[in-house]
């Protein structure tokens, strides 16, 4: 097993599971802590602002710090920044993704935008699909924070980010840039921020389609951990498979 210096861990089935803790991924986040290293966590969840989720994850006992969470809405705010600073928003999404784009200086308007970003909005009404998609039509820039189809939930899977950006694309024949996982994004943004190179990162998850193939796409190694979305055989099958495969982590060796 190799060593690495950077772990990115993606965060529902991989840590936890809704609202419980999976326990060999909190001894293995308390084993790279003893050793120096503070693991990334990379969450295609736009809803929460950085400081909810360090707070579910101290719920589990987990510490860390506001510059080692990577979220779509974050990654959203950035990517806006770098290609449309100045630039006039107008949103579809809740307090995270309101939140990460205040803190990158944009301005929101309820017409006439420059740029839409869409999220996951749990009050989604006709009215809002209307607003959105007609500054679309008008030549609004379109940004999702993910494409995920649907979310786990202890009801079962619910509609998620991608549900709603594929309304709008459908409706209005365009189609979005999408920054969450399996984009690889995130994982870009962590590495020039802090000059770590490709070869001392690793994308830790149990989701093939979005968190193992952003580790991919991006040229990084990524470690599969089974018991979440993508089963050992799915995983198997695919042409493209992980660096590393593991039953839980706590068969990796640090």
């Amino acid at each position: 097993m190799k060593n690495y210096n950077v772990y990115c861990l993606d965060l529902d089935g991989t840590v936890y599971h809704g609202t419980e803790p999976i326990p060999e991924a909190v001894s293995f986040i308390s084993d790279l802590q003893s050793q120096g290293i503070e693991p990334y966590y990379i969450t295609n969840n736009s809803t929460a602002t950085p400081e909810q989720v360090i707070e579910k994850l101290a719920s589990f006992g987990i510490k860390t710090y506001v510059d080692k969470i990577m979220s779509s809405a974050l990654v959203s705010a950035k990517y806006c920044k770098e290609h449309y600073d100045g630039a006039t928003v107008q949103i579809m999404g809740e307090k995270g993704l309101h939140d990460a784009l205040v803190s990158e200086g944009f301005t929101f308007v309820t017409e006439n935008p420059d740029i839409v970003v869409v999220g996951l909005d749990r009050e989604v009404s006709y009215s809002k699909f209307t607003e959105i998609a007609l500054a679309i039509r008008s030549g609004a820039k379109f940004i999702a924070t993910n494409g995920d189809k649907a979310i786990p939930t202890e009801r079962g899977l619910l509609p998620g980010a991608g549900s709603l950006v594929k309304l709008l694309e459908f409706t209005t024949g365009v189609k979005p840039v999408i920054l969450g996982k399996p984009e690889s994004h995130m994982l870009a943004f962590i590495k020039s921020e802090n000059g770590y190179s490709k070869e001392e990162m690793v994308m830790v998850g149990d989701n093939y389609d979005t968190d193992i193939l952003s580790g991919i796409r991006y040229g990084i190694d990524t470690i599969y951990v089974e018991g979440g979305v993508t089963s050992k055989e799915e995983i198997l099958s695919q042409a493209e498979k992980p660096t590393h495969l593991l039953r839980t982590l706590a068969d990796w060796q640090l």
